[in-house]
């Protein structure tokens, strides 16, 4: 069973940061992909950003520039670094894991984690 355990949500000011972590065994964090979801009130779980086996890392287009996903080797975790926090970024963020190569849907992630809720104020 792949258990992977997040932590860092909370409240934050619009423009504020917040550095969201996600803890694995380690079997599963050298050979899994590693991802970020999210869902927000009234909209369906979309893809944040993921961090693959070869160092691969891709975004959605609307945290570009904003969010940055890291994979920490000596501490099994994956971190998503979230700078200039909008109100729009609030809901639950969950991580994920996938034996995929590369994968942003949610639907090929077979592990998740328990979730961890961000909330933006304006």
């Amino acid at each position: 069973q792949v258990q992977l355990v997040e932590s860092g949500g909370g409240l934050v000011q619009a423009g504020g940061s917040v550095r969201l972590s996600c803890a694995a065994e380690r079997s599963t964090f050298l050979n899994a992909l590693m991802g970020w979801f999210r869902q927000t009130p009234g909209k369906e779980r979309e893809f944040v950003a993921a961090s693959g086996r070869t160092g691969r890392t891709g975004y959605a287009d609307f945290v570009k520039g904003r969010f940055t996903i890291s994979r920490e080797i000596a501490e099994n975790t994956v971190y998503l670094q979230m700078n200039s926090l909008k109100p729009e970024d609030t809901g639950v963020y969950y991580c994920a894991a996938s034996a995929s190569a590369w994968a942003t849907g949610s639907e090929q992630y077979p592990y998740w984690g328990q979730g961890t809720q961000v909330t933006v104020s304006s």
